[in-house]
């Protein structure tokens, strides 16, 4: 996957570069065409979305592969952490390439990325492979299973739905960031909007580093219960506030929450989930959370039309913030959800 990345970015890059000029003329008004160049963008960053998803689920599964079970909190902040880092030093370096040079050289920075990724799997000599119990399936049929085995652990369908209601009801508000600076905070210059995606940005690699120090396995269900009513209480405040001095901490602690989060139900999935079912239970979470994103940003710009920026935000963060109390009282597999890593996988407690 990661090498289907390499090449797809590499293929955008010889889009800008040659950006073939031929017309495709598409249906709607007479003489509407688009450029051939603007067409191929399309597959190709469809190519770089399928594949980096397609490497998360694999990648998660393979962490406890080189890490002991006691270790698993510590080496997904730590890793992700890094990740959250590299981003937003990469999308700084995006910015400052496309300043002074074409978009094919910006693109350098993914390419050097990916390329590095690829080098650091290579260099990884343990064997990553799943082990069975029983003979490879179809992919339909590894997926109903996957879907059945979460059926059957309710703690683990109600932390997958959980972020799918979260991630969805956070596009709902977040998809308006840039409109939030601007008119709700009344800031035009761009330096501010860099600001307020900085401070989220460095708030979810300080939630990564900080959650394993929680100590979290015994309570990992309460631990996400929380985090996501602190999650909608700061979106709520966002709504509240009309300084960049007030909004700034506000989405720092923010992006606390989806680090921790994340930190919390990668080490859960990785330490209470045999080996063979692992990989489809990140592979679910993949399909709920991110098919539902679309869908809330196109309803943050519908819900922003209606009721203005303030009313997305408190909109958002109120239904978030409600949703966690519904967790809170009527999802009682996810209170009871934890794992104690002195423990056997085959006895996880939820």
């Amino acid at each position: 996957m990661n090498l289907a990345s390499l090449a797809a970015t590499a293929a955008l890059a010889a889009d800008f570069v040659f950006l073939p000029s031929a017309r495709v003329t598409l249906p709607g008004p007479s003489g509407f065409y688009l450029p051939l160049w603007v067409l191929l963008l399309y597959p190709g960053w469809a190519a770089v979305a399928a594949t980096t998803t397609l490497f998360r689920p694999a990648f998660n599964a393979s962490v406890p592969r080189l890490v002991d079970p006691a270790d698993l909190p510590k080496a997904n902040g730590a890793i992700y952490a890094v990740a959250a880092t590299v981003s937003a030093v990469g999308s700084v370096g995006v910015g400052v390439v496309l300043t002074v040079a074409a978009p094919a050289y910006a693109l350098s920075v993914a390419f050097a990325l990916f390329f590095g990724a690829q080098v650091a799997l290579l260099l990884v000599h343990t064997d990553l492979s799943v082990r069975r119990r029983g003979p490879a399936r179809s992919v339909f049929k590894e997926a109903v299973d996957g879907y059945a085995y979460l059926a059957r652990r309710r703690g683990l369908l109600q932390i997958t739905v959980a972020a799918l209601v979260t991630n969805f009801l956070s596009a709902v508000a977040l998809v308006e960031l840039a409109l939030y600076v601007a008119s709700w905070l009344d800031l035009t210059e761009g330096i501010w909007y860099g600001a307020i995606v900085g401070a989220a940005t460095v708030g979810v690699a300080v939630g990564f580093v900080l959650a394993p120090r929680i100590r979290f396995e015994a309570r990992a269900g309460r631990a996400i219960i929380v985090f996501t009513l602190a999650m909608g209480l700061a979106i709520l405040a966002l709504g509240l506030v009309r300084s960049i001095w007030l909004a700034l901490p506000i989405v720092f602690l923010y992006g606390l929450m989806p680090g921790m989060i994340t930190t919390v139900f990668l080490s859960t999935i990785q330490a209470t989930v045999p080996d063979e079912m692992m990989g489809r239970v990140f592979s679910a979470d993949e399909v709920g959370s991110f098919a539902l994103v679309p869908a809330g940003q196109y309803t943050g710009g519908i819900l922003t039309l209606s009721v203005g920026v303030q009313g997305t935000y408190l909109g958002a963060g109120g239904a978030i913030v409600i949703f966690g109390l519904i967790m809170a009282a009527a999802f009682g597999a996810l209170r009871r959800l934890g794992y104690r890593p002195a423990e056997s996988e085959a006895a996880p407690t939820g």
